[in-house]
């Protein structure tokens, strides 16, 4: 297969993993509501769990084919250009006011998180062992948004009356479920394995790959949901999906993907041009993570600070995001 075969190939992958997530939520809510769950837990766990299935997909399939560098690239990938590109653009339209107290509790839950990737990851190895760490923060994140619906007096009750529940209805949903979910898995699989392709037919390493291309191609999702909160005059929704997010990037995706390596997911070293000099260091200790909890770091403080995500935040942590790209296109291409 040429090299237009393959780019065709991976943009197909963003597209099929895209509409899968799409039909995949809206089913799993309809069959939620219908089997009579409660609307705090459909909000607090299934859409959240949901939207983020892409990055797990692509770094879980990653893992298990021992493609490492995919796997941990597309988690920090998406965090930052969740925060850099999706949040920075969209406080740079219009600054976002945030409730104050949410936020800093999500913010600097998400904090915490990024910091125990980095303490966890700095021998290089996230062993299936630590990943369980993960595990229980990710528990720690599902009771912390339950007891926040619930907190805000939403309704706690089953909706399964107010659902259409005609044979066609049913019908559609079953089958947008069964095929959401497919596409995901199909989307993930062209995602990984075409995005190793480019990274060796561009000669750039396969983690520069899965923090551009791939991590935008998962973050779609959130980057189309934060326009479209503009649009309607919601962008405060953005902020928590964005923080929701990130979180779940950490908690859930390298939770589960570090059980199926055979040592769980291994931080490879990368050859680094400084100068003259060629450096073989562990990129993702070097720079990716640190860049991810310094734009963590911008956001949750000034936010919070502020009351809102004013221009100069969102300015700030777009500025780092092309910075980073900068950086990257000098170091490896």
């Amino acid at each position: 297969m040429g090299s237009f075969g393959t780019l065709l190939f991976f943009v197909l992958g963003i597209i099929i993993i895209i509409k899968g997530g799409d039909w995949f939520v809206e089913s799993a809510v309809w069959i939620a509501k219908v089997t009579g769950v409660p609307n705090v837990l459909i909000g607090a766990t299934l859409v959240s769990v949901a939207t983020t299935l892409p990055e797990l997909l692509v770094s879980s399939i990653a893992t298990y084919q021992h493609y490492y560098d995919v796997a941990i690239g597309n988690v920090v990938g998406s965090m930052v250009c969740n925060i850099g590109l999706i949040l920075g653009l969209t406080a740079l339209i219009s600054p976002i006011k945030i409730h104050t107290t949410k936020f800093s509790i999500k913010g600097f839950f998400m904090l915490l998180c990024g910091v125990m990737m980095f303490f966890l990851a700095k021998d290089t190895i996230i062993t299936p062992q630590e990943g369980n760490v993960f595990l229980l923060m990710f528990i720690a994140y599902i009771i912390l948004n339950i007891l926040e619906f619930k907190g805000s007096g939403r309704n706690t009750t089953g909706q399964n009356h107010a659902v259409d529940l005609n044979k066609q209805k049913i019908k559609i949903n079953v089958t947008k479920f069964i095929l959401g979910a497919l596409f995901i898995v199909i989307g993930a699989r062209l995602l990984v394995n075409n995005g190793v392709a480019i990274a060796k037919l561009i000669g750039v390493p396969e983690q520069v790959i899965s923090l551009t291309l791939i991590a935008l191609g998962t973050s779609l999702p959130e980057l189309i949901t934060a326009f479209s909160s503009i649009v309607k005059g919601h962008s405060e929704i953005s902020v928590g999906n964005i923080l929701g997010a990130n979180i779940l990037d950490i908690v859930m995706v390298l939770g589960i993907s570090s059980k199926l390596g055979e040592q769980g997911i291994v931080i490879n070293y990368q050859n680094i041009m400084l100068g003259a000099t060629i450096h073989n260091v562990p990129q993702a200790l070097y720079l990716d993570i640190p860049i991810a909890l310094l734009m963590m770091l911008i956001l949750v403080i000034g936010g919070t600070l502020k009351g809102s995500i004013s221009r100069s935040i969102g300015a700030s942590v777009l500025g780092i995001y092309l910075a980073y790209l900068g950086i990257l296109a000098k170091l490896f291409i």
